[in-house]
């Protein structure tokens, strides 16, 4: 298939992983006040968020058979990570998704930020809806490889039965960030070992 959006190099020329941090910092730096309530909510995730991803990214080493599936990748591929610092399970999940790109010189992990690539999420919904984190990852030749999102079956099992439970959006937030936080990537890993061996 022939992506525009490809071919016009406009997620070769995406964020890596340390700009991404960067812009989140920046954003994460900037002041609330004269904010309405979204957007203050949005930089207090954000804030948060930069604390988890950077902490991960500390901490996470690859499972061995992981690391080996992602070394056994021998062309290049470029993988398309559709994100946004605000959002919750891509500062849970993102962090990982670096360490694997890092771990292969055939590997280039690109961030696009969703709401300015509007056009480009509308190609990669998970049940109609703009979802997530989203990595599509792409060939030389714009064919899609593989494509992963928005978070694992396992952190998706406790937001519907939390949902189900009628909880708070605060309490389901908290609810799936415990999981998170206990997981410790084991579920994206398992996740990601499927798809490379596939």
């Amino acid at each position: 298939m022939n992506w525009k959006f490809f071919e016009d190099r406009r997620i070769h020329n995406g964020l890596d992983h340390e700009q991404y941090l960067e812009a989140m910092a920046e954003q994460a730096a900037s002041p609330a006040d004269a904010l309405d309530e979204e957007a203050a909510q949005k930089l207090a995730f954000t804030r948060l968020n930069l604390h988890r991803s950077r902490r991960i990214d500390r901490t996470y080493k690859m499972a061995p058979e992981l690391a080996e599936l992602v070394g056994r990748i021998n062309r290049p591929q470029l993988w398309m990570v559709l994100t946004e610092p605000w959002c919750g399970d891509s500062a849970q999940c993102l962090p990982h998704i670096a360490v694997m790109a890092r771990a292969n010189p055939n590997i280039t992990l690109r961030m696009i930020l969703r709401d300015e690539n509007l056009d480009i999420m509308d190609e990669f919904l998970t049940d109609g809806k703009r979802s997530i984190p989203q990595l599509v990852a792409f060939d030389e030749d714009g064919e899609v490889c593989l494509q992963w999102g928005p978070r694992p079956a396992a952190a998706q099992k406790v937001f519907d039965q939390a949902k189900a439970e009628g909880l708070a959006k605060p309490d389901l937030l908290e609810k799936l960030h415990l999981f998170y936080g206990r997981d410790r990537g084991q579920a994206l890993e398992r996740e990601f070992i499927a798809l490379l061996e596939s």
